[in-house]
């Protein structure tokens, strides 16, 4: 497989699958988080500085149109200017940028319209049908065309490089399909993936003990097998969030009018039983912040999970679980987290989740490895300006948990095989 280290860019133009679907301010239209976009400026630079061209190309939000003003990656030209510190060429027309393309020089950049305003880069037809017959015979016949479409955006360059590993997991024309038109000389990871994979890699394959996995968030049915996954390799599971509610009253705990999915009791109550034969210490809350209703003003209470008060609902976790979860975590050598332990985009009750961030920081300055992975913890380690506390953050939510539940990425064996 090539490498985008050892590879020389010169007189080479590439074009680089990068992830741009950056937030926007309301009001302003400007950028309100650039992560995204400075987790592609090494590839970028390393490519330029090697003497080579870069046509960048990525998707913004869900279009249903083309083109769709709202979603122009036109919006976010002068800030990645700004962060590249040159300027950049703008094609209007993803599809047609033939001339722009074969013009590039040495040196230069161009930023192509946002790939989602052709349905033939997601494969999924747009409109109403008459029939499901209709639309399976509409979904066949785009594919065709999206094979046209991925050609095309590959006939602009000598080289490809995917360093958009938040869209990794899916089958899109300029994810994995693009692939197919080139070499395997000439096609490769950019660096933002190279450390996504060697993180996840690390954790998989190599995670030194005690290894803790902190699973939080809303359902069960979203973590499930991410969690089947871990625990053939995890010695501590810490649950938290909203799921919390089906493992409690799957207990026969009482969670008055907490989260919960009835229909996930049954499962819940199987990865309990699979953890106790594996040996794996699993960590329920056992106190948490009660609302009398969903919103930041609400009046609170505390009490123990499994006695929550009728008409309450809880949504974080409370000093006694918070202490537990920090004394396990401030033991591990290696540790996941992927999803908070309560609502913590309301202050009222983020003291949870803050709490974890800061255990999982601490961990971290005493040797552990530590990934953080998914929007909510990654958008609470920046809450608490731990981002660089800790071992590395990831920028793939579902690309993360489909890699970690054992999954197939098209986009990653698009390139490195099966």
């Amino acid at each position: 497989m090539q490498t985008i280290d050892n590879f020389n860019f010169a007189g080479k133009k590439a074009i680089v699958r990068v992830d741009f679907n950056v937030p926007l301010n309301k009001e302003t239209g400007a950028v309100s988080d650039d992560t995204r976009i400075r987790g592609a400026l090494p590839t970028i630079k390393k490519i330029l500085a090697d003497g080579g061209a870069v046509i960048l190309m990525s998707h913004m939000g869900r279009p249903k149109q083309n083109p769709d003003p709202k979603f122009s990656l036109k919006q976010i030209l002068s800030t990645v200017e700004e962060r590249l510190g040159q300027k950049i060429q703008f094609a209007e027309d993803c599809a047609n940028a033939d001339a722009q393309a074969a013009a590039l020089k040495a040196g230069e950049v161009l930023l192509l319209e946002n790939l989602r305003f052709y349905e033939e880069e997601e494969g999924k037809p747009r409109g109403e049908f008459a029939s499901d017959e209709a639309k399976k015979e509409a979904k066949k016949a785009l594919k065709e065309k999206q094979k046209e479409f991925a050609q095309k955006l590959a006939s602009y360059a000598d080289v490809y490089v995917n360093d958009a590993f938040g869209t990794a997991h899916r089958a899109h024309a300029s994810t994995a399909v693009i692939a197919d038109y080139f070499s395997d000389e000439n096609k490769m990871f950019g660096f933002l993936i190279n450390s996504e994979l060697k993180a996840m890699d690390k954790v998989l394959t190599d995670a030194k003990a005690p290894f803790t996995a902190i699973m939080g968030g809303a359902k069960v049915s979203d973590k499930i097998m991410i969690i089947e996954n871990l625990l053939d390799r995890v010695q501590n599971l810490i649950i938290g969030g909203g799921m919390t509610y089906t493992f409690i009253k799957a207990q026969g705990g009482k969670i008055g009018n907490s989260l919960c999915e009835d229909d996930k009791l049954e499962l819940a109550l199987g990865i309990l039983e699979k953890a106790k034969i594996k040996g794996v210490n699993v960590y329920i809350p056992t106190d948490a912040v009660n609302a009398d209703k969903f919103a930041a003003d609400a009046n609170t209470c505390i009490s123990k999970t499994n006695e929550t008060p009728d008409g309450w609902m809880g949504l974080d976790i409370a000093d006694e679980t918070i202490a537990k979860f920090s004394e396990v975590i401030a033991n591990s050598k290696t540790v996941l987290w992927n999803g908070p332990m309560g609502v913590f985009e309301m202050d009222k009750f983020a003291k949870g989740t803050s709490a974890v961030a800061h255990a999982v920081a601490k961990a971290t300055a005493n040797g552990a490895f530590t990934l953080i992975g998914g929007g909510d913890s990654v958008a609470a380690i920046n809450k608490n300006k731990l981002a660089d506390k800790v071992s590395y953050v990831s920028t793939g939510g579902g690309a993360m948990l489909e890699y970690m539940e054992g999954k197939v990425l098209p986009g990653i064996a698009a390139i490195r095989g099966k």
